[in-house]
């Protein structure tokens, strides 16, 4: 059988994902979330509990400063944990994107009542995720959040493993991990 491009699968790509304080407060619903993603095909390849100081919060969102909300941002994304993936896929970006839904909790609740906002947000700053709009978005919140982490690295020494499905779930640390190799 000779394989074409198109037969072949596509290589993975990365975004950053992180699960807001407002979730991360409640065991259940930090734990839900993370089984959306699991369930949603995702493939986990960081993940880290952590708590930003003010000042990590104001540099994440300095595209933001000066718009109405970005002090109430600032101040809820510094205001206790959040957790931070890097997830794999096919067009990770958007079905990211689509799984968390609309930014406004109101409208994804009429939207895309089944998303991750309409289920499990409060407010438009208290919408349980975050996630990149972007590739080039992807990259940048990803160094922000994992500075040691190597995507390029990664892309050719485990993004192959992790395609061609020859991973396992690390239950302790709950992300994939390539298989041994012999």
């Amino acid at each position: 059988m000779v394989l074409s491009a198109r037969s072949l699968p596509r290589a993975l790509q990365l975004t950053l994902a992180v699960i807001k304080p407002d979730a991360v407060a409640h065991p259940v619903m930090l734990e839900a979330l993370h089984q959306r993603i699991l369930e949603d095909s995702f493939l986990i390849v960081r993940c880290k509990d952590l708590v930003w100081r003010r000042q990590d919060s104001e540099r994440f969102y300095a595209e933001h400063s000066g718009r109405f909300f970005y002090q109430r941002l600032v101040e809820f994304m510094s205001s206790g944990p959040m957790r931070a993936y890097i997830l794999a896929r096919e067009d990770a970006v958007r079905h990211w994107r689509d799984l968390m839904g609309p930014t406004k909790v109101f409208r994804a609740r009429f939207t895309a009542p089944s998303s991750l906002r309409a289920q499990f947000g409060l407010t438009d700053t208290r919408n349980t995720t975050h996630g990149s709009d972007s590739v080039e978005s992807a990259q940048r919140e990803i160094r922000f959040f994992f500075p040691e982490f190597c995507a390029e690295e990664w892309m050719e020494k485990e993004e192959p493993l992790f395609r061609s499905g020859q991973i396992q779930y690390d239950h302790q640390k709950q992300i994939h991990t390539p298989l041994p190799q012999n």
